[in-house]
C-alpha cells in the first residue's frame, strides 16, 4: 500500500516514439514472449524513469538477491550448496537483459521445484515423530540473523526445528485453552501427550495447505516475481503488472469492480465460501446466496459450468466477476447440505471500506467531526465515478451543518493513490493556493494548484492524525497543510515515499508490426475473465516523477514529522521507503511562492499541553515500553523450543499488550455518533448495521483519537496566540 501515488492513466506517446522495439513475427513460445516482456521492460525503464540505474553488476547483484529472498525469504527452501551452483549468474543477469536471455530465472525456477519436493518429504518425515519441549534448543526467527544451510542435513535439522516451534506454539494454546475452559468442560481433561498429537496434526494440516499453495502457483506468477525483481531493484515502486494484476490494481484504486459482491474464503480444506455479502450488491438485491454457502461450480450464464473444486481463490473470483448486465450462474452447497444454482446479474460493486465515511465525537468544546480515509481512491475508468476528494468535501459539509467545534481527518494507515484529488482535497481547506511541487528529471519543477476561484470550504480547527503507514498522497496532503499552518498533524513519523508513478501500457512500447502480429494471435485466443488476452504482455508502473513540498523540501525518506509526537508501537522499529537500499535519496528545490493560513494556534503551547498529558497517561507509557521491548527483540530474536522458557518469552511479550487492554477498558471511552444523513444507507440490513456498531466501538477505544480530540479541543479554546514555527520562520 505504500506504492500508490499515481497520476491518472495515460499514453506516454512521446516515451513510445522514443523507441521501439523488433522481434520476428508469428506466435511467440513462451521463452520468446518473456524475454520480450523482460527486454521491454528494462527500455522503458531506461528510457523514462526518473533516475534509470546503469544496467550493470550492481544491478545484477540486487537482482539475484531479491529474487533468492522472493522465492525463499525464510532460508528453508536452498542450502548452501544451491547458492554456490546459483552464485555463477550473480553478475550476469545485467548481461543476460541485454542479451535478451532468461537463463537465471529458468535455472532458479527448476532448482526452486526441486527443492519444494525435498522440503515436502522433510515436514512429512518430521512430523511422524512426537516432540518434547524439555531441552536447551533455540531457533533464530530473523531470516536476516541466519545463513543458509551447509547441506541436505542441516537443512533437514532447520525444518525440524522450524516444525518444532510451529509445534510448541499451536501446543501451549490448546494447553492454554483448555486450562481456561477446564471448569466448562464436561469431557476430562486431555493428556499433554494428546494435546501434542493434536498439535502436529493441526501444524501437518497447515504445511500441507502452504505447500499446496507452492505447487498451484502458476510459472507464470513466479516469472511476473522475477521481473519485479529487476524493476524493484530500480527503486521500490516500479512494478511489472501481467494484464490480470494490472485490472486488480484498477479497481482497488477506483474501490469498485463488476461483478456480484460475495466475499469469498478459502476454508483449510480447500473449500470456497461465501464469507459475507456486500450491502446494495448484485447478489444482496437477488437475495438467495448466503454467508457460508460453498461454491461448487461456476457458469457463465447457460455455458457448461466449470468444478471448481482444488482452484485458487482467486482464479474462483475471475470467474465470478466479468462484465456489467452479464449473466453467472453459482452452485452452491448449503450448511443443510442441499444443493443450488443461483444466477445473478453481474452489476457494480463498491467496497465501502475504501471509500470516506465521518462520525461525531462527543468532546469538552462541543462536538468534534471525524473523517476516515483509508485511501486516496479515484474511479479513472470511470465504474463509479467516486473521487475521494469529492466525497471528503461532502463529509466536511455534513459535519458543518451538524455544527461541529473541529474536524480531525485521519490518514493513519493509508498509503496513498491520486496525486490529482491530493491537490482538490487541500482546496477543501486552503482554498486556491500551491499545494505540491512535481519534478521530473528532463525538465524544472511544476507547481500543482488547488482552483484559484475555490474558496475554502472549511475554516474551522483541524488536526491530522497520521503514523508510519501514512504514505505517498498521505504525506503530500499533511505536508501541504502543515506549511499552510492550516492543520496540526499528529501522531508518528510518516513513511517516506515521495515519488510519482504512471502507467504504461507496455504494448504500445513494442514495434507496429510485433504488435500487429500479437493482436492478430487473439483470434484464436479465449478472453481471460478479466477481459485480457495472453497476447498483451501487461503493464509497468514505472517512478517518472518526484514530488516536492512546497516548501521545497522533499517528503522522500524523510516523510512528515507531525508537529504533536504521540507514543507508537513501532516506533524504534526501522521501517518506511529508507528501509529500502534501492530508494531514491532526499533533495529540495526552490519553495513555491506560497501564502500561509496562520490558522492554528500556538503550536508550542499545544504540543506542551499534549506531551504533558501523554507523560501523564500509563497506557502512553506502556506503549513506549513496548516498542523498545520490540526494537530490543528484533536485535536479538532468539527463541527457546524450552516450554517453560518459551512461555516466559510469551508471557513478557503479552505482558504490555495485556496491560494496555486492560487500562482502556478502565478509562473512559470516547461517544461516537452517526451523522442523521447516514443512517438511511447504515440502516440498508442487519450486515450494515452489525458493520457500522463495530466500527463506532473500536473508534471509541482508540486512545490516539481521544488524545486527538483533546488536541482540537484545545485548538477551540480562546486567548491561544496565532504564532508558528516552520522551517527557521515565524509567520
Amino acid at each position: 500500500m505504500k506504492n500508490k501515488i499515481l497520476i491518472p492513466l495515460i499514453i506516454v506517446g512521446a516515451l513510445a516514439a522514443f523507441f521501439s522495439f523488433k522481434y520476428s513475427s508469428g506466435s511467440q513460445s513462451t521463452e520468446e514472449r518473456r524475454a520480450l516482456i523482460v527486454e521491454t521492460v528494462m527500455k522503458t525503464i531506461q528510457a523514462g524513469h526518473y533516475s534509470p540505474r546503469d544496467i550493470d553488476d550492481t544491478l545484477s547483484d540486487r537482482v539475484f538477491h531479491k529474487m533468492l529472498n522472493e522465492v525463499d525469504p525464510l532460508k528453508q527452501i536452498f542450502t548452501k550448496q544451491d547458492i554456490a551452483h546459483l552464485s555463477k549468474y550473480q553478475f550476469q543477469i545485467d548481461d543476460e537483459i541485454k542479451a535478451g536471455s532468461i537463463e537465471f530465472y529458468d535455472t532458479l525456477d527448476a532448482l526452486f521445484n526441486r527443492r519444494v519436493d525435498d522440503a515436502q518429504k522433510y515436514y512429512d518425515e518430521i512430523l511422524k515423530t512426537p516432540f518434547t519441549f524439555d531441552g536447551n534448543e533455540q531457533i533464530q526467527m530473523s531470516p536476516d540473523k541466519k545463513d543458509y544451510a551447509a547441506n541436505d542435513a542441516a537443512l533437514k535439522v532447520m525444518w525440524h526445528d522450524y516444525l518444532k516451534y510451529s509445534v510448541l506454539s499451536k501446543y501451549v494454546d490448546l494447553k492454554n485453552d483448555q486450562d481456561k475452559n477446564k471448569d466448562s468442560l464436561k469431557t476430562p481433561l486431555k493428556a499433554d501427550s494428546t494435546l501434542e498429537r493434536e498439535a502436529r496434526n493441526s501444524v501437518r494440516k497447515s504445511e500441507g495447505t502452504i505447500f499446496k499453495r507452492f505447487y498451484k502457483r502458476k510459472d507464470d506468477d513466479r516469472f511476473t516475481a522475477y521481473v519485479n525483481a529487476i524493476t524493484l531493484s530500480e527503486d521500490p515502486h516500479t512494478e511489472y503488472f501481467p494484464p490480470k494484476d494490472k485490472k486488480k490494481f484498477d479497481e482497488m484504486m477506483s474501490g469498485s469492480f463488476y461483478g456480484i459482491g460475495a466475499q469469498l474464503k478459502e476454508e483449510d480444506d480447500g473449500k470456497i465460501k461465501v464469507a459475507s455479502i456486500v450491502t446494495g450488491s448484485p447478489c444482496w438485491k437477488e437475495g438467495e446466496l448466503k454467508a457460508g454457502d460453498e461454491i461448487a461450480k461456476v457458469a457463465q450464464g447457460t455455458h457448461e459450468p466449470v468444478d471448481i473444486q482444488g482452484y485458487e481463490i482467486d482464479d474462483v473470483v475471475k470467474l465470478i466477476r466479468g462484465d456489467k448486465g452479464s449473466e453467472v450462474r453459482l452452485t452452491v452447497k448449503r450448511k443443510d447440505g442441499s444443493t443450488k444454482i443461483i444466477p445473478i446479474i453481474r452489476g457494480e460493486v463498491q467496497t465501502e471500506e475504501t471509500f470516506a465515511k465521518s462520525a461525531i465525537i462527543k468532546s469538552d468544546a462541543g462536538p468534534i467531526g471525524y473523517i476516515s480515509l483509508p485511501e486516496f481512491y479515484s474511479d479513472f475508468n470511470g465504474i463509479s465515478g467516486r473521487r475521494c476528494s469529492t466525497d471528503v468535501e461532502i463529509e466536511v459539509k455534513k459535519l458543518k451543518a451538524a455544527g461541529v467545534k473541529g474536524i480531525i481527518l485521519d490518514l493513519r494507515g493509508n498509503g496513498g493513490g491520486s496525486l490529482s484529488d491530493v491537490v482538490d482535497m487541500a482546496g477543501i481547506f486552503v482554498g486556491g493556493g500551491p499545494v505540491v511541487q512535481v519534478k521530473n528529471n528532463h525538465a524544472a519543477p511544476s507547481t500543482l494548484r488547488a482552483q484559484a476561484g475555490d474558496s475554502i470550504t472549511y475554516t474551522g480547527p483541524l488536526a491530522v492524525m497520521v503514523n508510519e503507514g501514512s504514505a505517498s498522497a498521505s504525506e503530500i496532503l499533511a505536508a501541504a497543510l502543515q506549511d499552510y499552518g492550516r492543520a496540526v498533524i499528529v501522531g508518528s513519523n510518516t513513511y517516506g515515499k515521495g515519488t510519482v508513478q504512471k502507467m504504461v501500457p507496455l504494448d504500445q512500447m513494442i514495434d507496429p508490426m510485433t504488435r500487429m502480429h500479437m493482436q492478430a494471435d487473439t483470434a484464436g485466443l479465449a478472453m481471460n475473465a478479466d477481459g485480457s488476452y495472453e497476447s498483451s504482455i501487461g503493464s509497468l508502473k514505472i517512478t517518472m516523477e518526484k514530488f516536492y513540498r512546497v516548501n521545497g523540501g522533499s517528503t522522500q525518506m524523510k516523510g512528515v514529522k507531525p508537529d504533536i509526537v504521540i507514543p507508537d508501537p513501532y516506533e524504534y522499529k526501522d521501517m518506511g521507503e529508507r528501509e529500502d537500499k534501492a530508494a531514491l535519496k532526499w533533495d529540495e528545490i526552490p519553495k513555491a511562492t506560497y501564502k500561509p493560513t496562520n490558522s492554528v494556534g500556538n503550536l508550542a503551547q499545544l504540543n506542551a499541553m499534549s506531551q504533558s498529558r501523554i507523560a501523564n497517561n500509563q497506557t502512553f507509557k506502556l506503549i513506549d515500553e513496548g516498542a523498545t521491548k520490540l526494537k530490543k527483540r528484533e536485535e536479538d530474536n532468539m527463541v527457546s523450543l524450552n516450554e517453560k522458557e518459551y512461555r516466559k518469552e510469551l508471557e513478557d511479550v503479552n505482558a504490555t499488550s495485556k496491560q494496555i487492554d486492560s487500562l482502556q477498558k478502565k478509562s473512559t471511552k470516547l461517544e461516537f455518533s452517526n451523522l442523521g444523513a447516514d443512517l438511511t444507507r447504515i440502516n440498508a440490513d442487519s450486515a450494515s448495521i452489525t458493520k457500522n456498531k463495530d466500527w463506532l466501538r473500536n473508534l471509541g477505544k482508540d486512545i490516539y483519537i481521544s488524545e486527538t480530540v483533546n488536541i482540537v479541543d484545545d485548538m477551540t479554546k480562546s486567548g491561544m496566540k496565532i504564532t508558528r514555527k516552520s522551517e527557521g520562520i515565524t509567520y
